[in-house]
């Protein structure tokens, strides 16, 4: 087995033979613990039998533990200059296709027809970009991919928004968004001492796992995140007030808002964190037909 690339002096060999230098702008962050990369890739659950998505290979540090645990690795390395610091990096191993693209701009769907048609497991894992952490999970599960689920890196308190339950200070719109399509938890805590450079924040490793079926069925499902959005415009007002200034004309529609609010037996003083997804559908299917039918 070829020698870890994630240790501080092989990463520093590596920078210093091609010159490299961190982007910023790229939010290049780069592990140098193994044993962190080992205890990410065993919370996939991958065996040969799979097949694993990687979002910014960065010089291959997680991309060679993928190969070495997943029948093949697909990595979408979106800055140039890696690519042939990849082709030396992972030449040791035959199942890994290194992409140049933007994951945001890419046909995931399409690349998975094409290099993975023959897995049926097939797993997102990856150490993502802080910087554009939200757009690429948002886009991987709108997409609806044939993936069982996801274990990535992001900062701390995104991890938190995404994983929090109602009536907890993080949850949001953005917890609704994901676990409305996903089982959501904190699978471990990073700290920034193994990343080079070293971030301001520590980091956390989300499981996501692909719901077999949604937490309630509603008529829109669009409308039921402009609804749970709306309802945190400002978190400190009710869901009532939230509602009248996020959704289109409330001002002039008090009363439709509180018909809908009455009906599905949600006090209008509550506020938007209170509420469960379950009661979010609900809210949004009364809202429905004064709002967009």
């Amino acid at each position: 087995m070829s020698k870890d690339i994630a240790t501080p002096i092989r990463t520093q060999e590596i920078l210093k033979k091609y010159g490299f230098s961190f982007k910023k702008s790229l939010g290049q962050n780069f592990l140098i613990d193994p044993n962190i990369l080992r205890n990410i890739v065993s919370k996939a659950d991958l065996t040969k039998e799979s097949a694993a998505i990687e979002i910014g290979p960065g010089i291959g540090a997680l991309t060679e533990h993928l190969a070495r645990t997943a029948g093949k690795v697909v990595a979408f390395e979106i800055d140039q200059r890696l690519l042939p610091v990849l082709e030396d990096t992972l030449s040791p191993y035959d199942n890994i296709k290194v992409i140049h693209s933007d994951i945001l701009k890419a046909d995931v769907s399409q690349v998975i027809k094409e290099e993975l048609e023959e897995y049926t497991d097939i797993m997102v894992v990856a150490n993502l970009p802080y910087y554009v952490t939200t757009p690429i999970l948002m886009k991987l599960i709108m997409d609806r991919l044939p993936i069982r689920g996801f274990v990535v890196m992001m900062q701390k308190e995104v991890a938190d928004r995404i994983t929090a339950k109602p009536g907890t200070k993080e949850y949001g719109s953005l917890s609704i968004a994901i676990q409305y399509y996903m089982e959501a938890e904190v699978a471990m805590i990073v700290p920034k001492t193994v990343f080079m450079p070293q971030p301001n924040v520590d980091s956390a490793v989300i499981r996501l796992t692909k719901r077999t079926d949604v937490p309630v069925t509603v008529i829109d499902e669009d409308f039921l995140f402009e609804v749970s959005r709306g309802s945190f415009v400002q978190r400190r007002k009710t869901i009532y007030n939230n509602l009248q200034s996020s959704l289109p004309n409330g001002k002039d529609r008090k009363e439709e808002i509180l018909n809908a609010l009455e009906t599905v037996g949600v006090d209008p003083t509550r506020r938007g964190e209170t509420l469960s997804i379950e009661e979010f559908g609900k809210l949004a299917d009364a809202l429905y037909p004064y709002f967009k039918e």
